[in-house]
Order: C-alpha cells, then sequence, then structure tokens
C-alpha cells in the first residue's frame, strides 16, 4: 500500500504545534539595551519555556505509545501463535497432533469426500509432496482406508482424536506403522536411498481441512 500523502499532523505534533512559539521579533535599532534584570528574567521565561514544551513532548509521546504498544504486542501474539511451535499431543497409537486452528465449520465424517491442502514432510524438514505447491486441495473419502491410516484418524478423527472442522488447520506426527511402514514410498529400486519417503520414516504434516467435496 502506498505511503499516505495526508497532511494531517499526528497526535504529538498537534500537541505541539498549538504550544505558543517563542517571540522571535528583531528588537528595534532604536528600543534601549536592555538592562541586566530584565535580560535575567527573559531568559528565565525562555529556559521555562522550552521546558515546558518538552514536558508537553514527553506527554503526547507517552499518551501515544500507550495506546500503539498494546496494539503491537497484540498483533505480535496472534501472529506467534499463528505461525508459531504447537504443543503436540501423541495418543495411544502414537499419533500426535495439535490444532493451530480450530476450525468453525461442519465435523467431517467417515466415508465423506473430503478437500484439504497439505503439507508433508520427512524429521529433518524435508518437504516431499505439499498440495500447496500445486494450488489445489487433495480430494478423498476420508475414512474407508483409501489413504494412510495417520490421515484418517487425522480428519475424521477416533482412538480418542476429535474430527477436524471446515477451516480448521492441524499439524501431524506419525510413526511408521500410521504411514508408510517398513516399505516407505515412492521407491525406484531395492536401495533406502532411491525412496521419496525411506522405510521407517517418521512423518510430519501440515494439513487444512477445506470442507466437503462435492461429487
Amino acid at each position: 500500500m502506498a505511503p499516505s500523502t495526508s497532511t494531517t499532523p499526528s497526535p504529538l505534533s498537534r500537541i505541539l504545534l498549538s504550544l505558543p512559539k517563542p517571540n522571535t521579533a528583531q528588537p528595534s535599532r532604536c528600543a534601549k539595551a536592555p538592562t541586566t534584570d530584565s535580560a535575567a528574567a527573559a531568559g528565565a521565561k525562555k529556559k521555562n519555556l522550552v521546558l515546558s514544551r518538552r514536558e508537553a513532548a514527553a506527554t503526547a509521546l507517552s499518551t501515544v505509545l500507550s495506546r500503539v504498544l498494546p496494539a503491537v504486542a497484540a498483533e505480535t501474539d496472534v501472529a506467534s501463535a499463528a505461525t508459531g511451535e504447537c504443543a503436540l499431543e501423541t495418543t495411544p497409537s502414537g499419533l500426535a497432533y495439535c490444532d493451530r486452528v480450530v476450525g468453525a465449520g461442519a465435523e467431517a465424517v467417515k466415508g465423506q469426500l473430503i478437500k484439504a491442502h497439505y503439507r508433508g514432510m520427512l524429521e529433518d524438514g524435508t518437504v516431499f509432496d505439499s498440495s500447496y505447491g500445486r494450488g489445489r486441495p487433495l480430494t478423498i473419502m476420508v475414512g474407508v482406508g483409501e489413504v494412510i491410516k495417520g490421515w484418517d484418524l487425522c480428519i475424521a478423527g477416533g482412538e480418542g482424536i476429535p474430527p477436524m472442522r471446515v477451516g480448521g488447520k492441524r499439524s501431524l506426527k506419525l510413526p511408521p506403522e500410521l504411514a508408510y511402514g517398513e516399505k516407505g514410498a515412492g521407491c525406484r529400486g531395492w536401495e533406502p536411498t532411491s525412496c521419496v519417503i525411506p522405510p521407517n520414516s517418521t512423518l510430519l504434516f501440515d494439513v487444512e481441512y477445506v470442507g466437503r467435496a462435492s461429487s
């Protein structure tokens, strides 16, 4: 967004502009030279004026900051909640999850055709697949074994895990037995290093439940 070109002064500058300005008029050449007492009085008056302006500026700045800083802190907290780490809760099955965002829509139901965005990673953070990169969510029938078991539990719920709601975002940590097990996935040969997902890999997922898909 382009910076504002408004000339309306800020709360701080309005206060400063409303203060009396020091007298800058030049003395007449015919005027008598000020006496020592009058010069001292003028100096004291000028000093008091400067101090008054500084105190006013400090007060105004304090007022502005007291209003701005809490709002900035609140925005920072929201951003941290959205992007920071969340504590994983481990279930008896070994699946660990946490809800980054609890959806406000309908719950996922077993046997439904649904859409979900996801990002899959190895434990070292290597991304092996992402629907976000393709620009379209994955369409699956959830809870019927069409995908790995960890995904069915994640979206449709079960074994102590609540089903996701539309708009929800959940992070997962899947042990091998709830993912691709000892076979791995995307293998092009006999060597484990030929696999996109090596055998016995623990996988990390960020899943976003988009909603029910039209059949």
